[in-house]
């Protein structure tokens, strides 16, 4: 998941193509469905992204009671709105009356706690959990933000690579090459350098042994002289999410596909590219194009039928974008690596949200 900041944003107003009451107002590629004449290009305002969770005297104040998602009703989530899509809340709370917000824009101020907006947290199941314990050495993941949120991560013309993301639970995986020990975590636990200890039942621990990552990594880290490995995959299949790709967490083989790996190699922590690294070893998420960066290309990829399975049985969750020669991003304060998640997913009946 992306990180959560409400912020101040400038806004470009757009004309909504499907009603005479309603205006389009633009923050980075978002776009947020508002009344017609609240708003003008060069304004600011509050931006409340997506997975925001709002107290109720803001939901009230904004006139979204009973309007938002979630079992509280009380969650940001994407819409449709006369048949455009809505992504977040452009809004100007009163809390924030006298605020410089062009100041706090430029600044970057974040102004959660402020409203009290907290970032929700996706449910685990059962088969996801477990005992855990201290691991302190494990290679954890990061999380990836929105190139919608972010458009200027890439330069234009980049070469980057465009890869499909899969709709599943992120699973960690550590080799240490001194001990040839391994440590199995989630997302959400390994962001608090904890580990699951090794369960027959546990799905992360089912879905490594299954495709064999141990050996995979320790083949890995004798080849780069790396004294740990970080291999990122996601577990997918019925019972996981509600998209499937066919597959089947149940079995003996859940469905397994690799996205990242990473390496400390003479004391220094290394991104690599896993299709470079892993293919013949292990399976991995489908690369769905390589060339020059260019916004509406990746937009475009976001959307369309899964290559997962390889059937298209259903929709595409989105994509992840990366540069082919790894490097640090000013604008993110980290790797330069970005998503863009596809309207259809977003706006689908009955969808699960497991982290």
């Amino acid at each position: 998941m992306s990180t959560l900041r409400v912020t101040a944003e400038r806004l470009t107003i757009l004309a909504h193509p499907n009603a005479d009451a309603l205006e389009l107002a633009q923050v980075g590629l978002y776009r947020a469905v508002v009344p017609k004449g609240a708003y003008r290009t060069g304004e600011y305002a509050v931006y409340i992204p997506e997975q925001a969770v709002l107290p109720s005297a803001l939901i009230e104040e904004l006139g979204l009671t009973g309007r938002l998602s979630g079992r509280g009703k009380d969650r940001v989530s994407a819409v449709r709105l006369r048949g455009e899509l809505s992504q977040g809340i452009v809004c100007r709370p009163g809390a924030l009356a006298g605020t410089d917000l062009a100041g706090a824009a430029a600044g970057g101020a974040d102004f959660a706690a402020a409203l009290g907006v907290t970032k929700w947290t996706p449910p685990v199941p059962t088969s996801m959990t477990g005992t855990v314990e201290s691991a302190p050495d494990l290679l954890p993941w990061v999380d990836v933000e929105n190139l919608k949120r972010f458009p200027d991560v890439f330069e234009p013309g980049e070469p980057v690579v465009v890869t499909e993301k899969v709709h599943g639970t992120c699973c960690l995986f550590t080799f240490h090459a001194d001990s040839g020990t391994v440590q199995v975590s989630s997302k959400g636990i390994g962001a608090q350098h904890l580990a699951l200890k090794e369960d027959a039942t546990n799905l992360y621990w089912r879905a490594v042994r299954a495709h064999g990552v141990p050996a995979a990594a320790a083949r890995l880290a004798e080849r780069l002289g790396a004294s740990r490995v970080g291999i990122f995959g996601e577990v997918f299949g019925e019972g996981v999410q509600d998209l499937g790709y066919g597959e089947s967490a149940r079995t003996e083989l859940p469905g397994y596909a690799v996205f990242d790996v990473s390496a400390v190699i003479d004391g220094r922590l290394h991104w690599l590219d896993a299709a470079e690294l892993l293919t013949g070893e292990l399976p991995l998420v489908p690369r769905l194009w390589s060339g020059p960066f260019d916004q509406q290309t990746v937009l475009e990829l976001a959307d369309g039928r899964e290559t997962v399975s390889g059937r298209g049985l259903h929709l595409r969750e989105g994509v992840v974008v990366r540069p082919v020669v790894e490097r640090r991003s000013e604008v993110l304060g980290g790797r330069a690596i970005a998503k863009v998640v596809s309207g259809a997913y977003l706006t689908r009946k009955g969808g699960t949200e497991y982290e």
